[in-house]
């Protein structure tokens, strides 16, 4: 017979008791947290997943064409397979006839006015010429466009890039745009020390004091503001508009009318935005909340701007479509040089003394160099919109001008497919369409920019960026978050590939 177990002191029994019920309860806390984690997770891929089927049910029902129009297919003839970063004249992106169907060849798509759109009544009348004396163009041409990598890279971020597959980078397309409304002499750029030299090779009409170099990125607010001060200098009287280099526009007497109208907001003392009708409930971009008419009888459509709201989810972004009285956040400003800088005097004296300070001896370079290197180091880094945007909205100084061109900010892989043409339920191909081969696959896009073979059986919205050096695989549902992958790359030493 064997002996019992020997039995344990009633203190010690107790403690032992104790520890037991400690360690379940820790088991199950951990049980809990990670069911919760699962739960967070299924509930972001199903918000990323939500955004994109209602965006295609979006796309997929509407008569006219708010959002962004297909772009038209080069007629240049084929370029062979290369890095878009391995050299300094505009990176060729390779592709090939058999890319494009043949309805889409050879003729310019129709613009169709946004059924969301104001303006669609009422357009700016021109007349003989869309020249608008004293309007100075700013282009700010800054960032790496991290969820586009490795397509983008830092030295060679998506505003040098031709993404339209039409011979021009998206920098170039911006200059083409906007040169109507002005002139070279007129037309300035903002960026950094990296990419002055490949801005200049892509746009040789731009004169050398009207690119001006920023020594280190500090966001919109200092860029703008620097190129605000200088010009404000330079013409007291100075009207500026700023238009980010890496967007894409379609409908381009839409952008100019809208342009022309918002410049006329301004002449009125009003720091003016340009409300993009929107085609979808995205989660990608701000929106801007429409308040009450302007009695301004050259700009008919402008309104003020009753509140600036951050990027929501798909579900308040349907909402907000739903109401009609809100329009995408483009980034788009225009105002009178010198009342930027009031409101950044009144909102941020120290950007505002910092960059007066810069602007005084910018068109002396020997003492340029001196003042930015004394100055710049110490300026905050803040968007436009927290800086002077948003204060400036609650005391009724802002204003927004409703437009209906196609805009699209090419943020990811995902918008980028809608820009590109493909067959129906085929992905889109950014390159020569020789090297992709697909059975039972639908949306989705491909980059074969490697020279190989890229083929895909049965799986449905990818996104596949085959480069030289890397490969990328991910979904179109999760490419805002191909930033995080920039981030582990960089963590994990690999800085010769961004």
């Amino acid at each position: 017979m064997a002996n019992p177990a020997p039995s344990l002191p009633a203190g010690q029994a107790t403690d032992a008791n104790i520890l037991h019920e400690i360690l379940a309860i820790v088991q199950q806390n951990s049980l809990d947290l990670a069911s919760v984690r699962h739960e967070c997770e299924q509930l972001r891929q199903a918000n990323a997943f939500l955004e994109l089927k209602i965006k295609e049910g979006f796309q997929n029902n509407r008569n006219g064409t708010p959002g962004f129009m297909t772009p038209q297919a080069p007629p240049s003839p084929q370029l062979r397979a290369k890095s878009p970063f391995l050299t300094s004249s505009i990176p060729a992106i390779a592709q090939s006839q058999a890319a494009f169907p043949q309805s889409q060849l050879g003729s310019s798509p129709a613009y169709h006015p946004s059924p969301l759109g104001d303006s669609a009544l009422a357009s700016f009348p021109f007349g003989q010429t869309r020249d608008i004396p004293g309007f100075y163009v700013v282009i700010p041409a800054g960032g790496a466009g991290t969820r586009l990598w490795p397509l983008s890279r830092e030295d060679h971020p998506k505003f040098l890039l031709d993404l339209t597959l039409k011979g021009r980078s998206l920098i170039q397309a911006t200059w083409d745009r906007l040169l109507p409304l002005t002139s070279a002499a007129r037309t300035t750029i903002v960026a950094g020390p990296a990419h002055v030299g490949v801005i200049h090779q892509q746009l040789p009409d731009l004169l050398a004091n009207n690119l001006f170099c920023e020594p280190g990125p500090k966001d919109s607010m200092a860029a703008i503001g620097l190129a605000a001060a200088v010009l404000a200098k330079r013409d007291p009287n100075a009207i500026i508009g700023s238009f980010a280099a890496d967007h894409m526009i379609s409908g381009d007497d839409a952008f100019l009318s809208a342009v022309a109208e918002a410049v006329e907001v301004a002449r009125n003392n009003y720091l003016v935005t340009i409300g993009i009708a929107p085609s979808h409930p995205s989660t990608a971009f701000g929106y801007v909340r429409l308040g009450e008419k302007l009695q301004i009888k050259e700009a008919p459509n402008a309104r003020l701007v009753s509140s600036f709201k951050e990027k929501p989810d798909a579900r308040t972004a349907a909402a907000y479509i739903a109401t009609g009285t809100y329009r995408w956040n483009a980034g788009m400003f225009v105002t009178k040089a010198s009342f930027l800088l009031e409101l950044l005097k009144e909102y941020n004296i120290g950007l505002y003394n910092g960059l007066t300070k810069i602007a005084e001896v910018w068109d002396d370079e020997a003492k340029r160099k001196t003042v930015l290197d004394q100055v710049w180091p110490g300026l905050e880094k803040i968007p436009i919109d927290n800086a002077i945007a948003e204060p400036a909205a609650l005391t009724g100084r802002v204003a927004v001008v409703p437009a209906t061109f196609g805009w699209d900010d090419v943020g990811d892989f995902s918008s980028l497919a809608d820009l590109l043409p493909a067959e129906r339920n085929q992905p889109r191909i950014l390159g020569d369409g020789n090297l992709v081969i697909t059975e039972q696959v639908a949306g989705g896009i491909v980059v074969p920019q490697s020279g190989r073979l890229i083929a895909c059986l049965g799986v449905d919205d990818l996104v596949i960026v085959d480069m030289p050096d890397t490969l990328l695989v991910t979904t179109r549902a999760r490419s805002q978050e191909v930033k995080r992958l920039v981030k582990k790359t960089r963590d994990a030493g690999w800085h010769n590939l961004l």
